[in-house]
């Protein structure tokens, strides 16, 4: 049985298998990876989340399985919390609005108005501080709170953003993951700004993770919701802006991105022997006449240069001696 259960803790499933296990439905299971409810492991095949044997076992032997765990994970819209709160749903609302409850998922209905949902838990126990009796009890508001509804302050997509951000990097163990979290929250135009190599930006974004999706693509829903998942406040804006820099800069020292290898261009091969020592004529050069043997040289005559150079030698002693007699020279006696 020890054997059994050491073997068991060394194995994962996947999520949906520990949906079943823990008895609990797909959004149940998935709001509990994202308040840290259960623990998850990375695939190491790549194929997403995986849940240890071990977690499971550990959920289940709670004494109230799976009714707590199933309770703790209740999600209620404005009336409901309202209710809990007991305060009008308009009251609950200033209150959501500058933030004293913060949502923990959304969802588009029919009319593609947002819908905020909250954790049950999370309003009872905003309903069971004593500082906040004057809240839920009085019939005005503070001043600082009506200043800032006045103002139309809405903190309820920010608060959601800052509560996806911490699920995100609660599963980014790779630095670069890390990094990939606070770009996926920025605008396109973000990252190329603040991380302008282009080899670690392409890195960067194999690990930016992808937000949940509501409506097709590119429809009016999905427009919405994009609005809400993306940082539009220019405080949230640059704190966002400062921890992709930093994350970026741990991510190079542990981890460089990886960059194409130059290619090695072979050397030219040396031209041969004979080509080195008789090199040819270059382009647009012509060879020359070659000279003609002097005295002593050793070239060897052709039949026709012999005759030509002892009939040009006969010609010119006749000159020579014609020349002498005009003058009135002897010629000069042969031995």
């Amino acid at each position: 049985m020890s054997e059994h259960t050491v073997t068991r803790s060394d194995l994962t499933c996947t999520t949906s298998r520990a949906a079943r296990e823990l008895e609990l439905r797909r959004g149940e299971f998935e709001l509990a990876m994202h308040l840290g409810r259960i623990r998850t492991v990375p695939d190491e095949g790549g194929g997403g989340r995986r849940v240890p044997y071990a977690e499971i076992e550990r959920l289940r032997s709670a004494p109230d399985h799976p009714e707590g765990l199933r309770q703790s994970l209740s999600v209620v819209g404005t009336s409901a919390g309202a209710g809990l709160l007991e305060v009008p749903a308009t009251r609950f609302t200033r209150f959501a609005r500058v933030g004293l409850v913060t949502p923990v998922r959304f969802y588009l209905n029919r009319y593609r108005a947002v819908v905020w949902l909250y954790l049950a838990d999370e309003l009872r126990q905003f309903a069971a501080e004593p500082c906040n009796a004057s809240l839920l009890k009085g019939r005005m508001l503070p001043d600082s709170l009506r200043g800032r509804i006045q103002a139309g302050v809405d903190l309820r997509p920010r608060n959601w953003r800052g509560r996806h951000v911490g699920f995100l990097l609660r599963q980014a163990e790779d630095p670069w993951r890390q990094a990939g979290v606070f770009a996926a929250l920025l605008g396109p135009g973000d990252p190329v700004e603040l991380v302008p190599d282009p080899y670690e930006r392409a890195h960067l974004n194999r690990f930016r993770p992808s937000l949940p999706a509501h409506g097709t693509p590119g429809s009016p829903a999905a427009r919405v919701a994009e609005r809400i998942m993306r940082a539009d406040e220019p405080d949230e804006v640059a704190w966002l802006r400062a921890e992709l820099i930093a994350a970026v800069e741990a991510a190079r020292l542990e981890r460089p991105a990886p960059r194409p290898t130059p290619r090695r261009t072979a050397a030219p091969a040396p031209p041969p022997a004979s080509a080195a020592a008789e090199p040819g004529p270059g382009r647009g050069d012509h060879p020359g006449p070659k000279p003609l043997p002097g005295r002593g040289d050793e070239v060897a005559q052709s039949p026709l240069q012999a005759p030509a150079r002892a009939r040009g030698g006969l010609l010119g002693r006749l000159r020579r001696g014609r020349a002498r007699i005009r003058r009135g020279e002897r010629p000069p006696r042969r031995a």
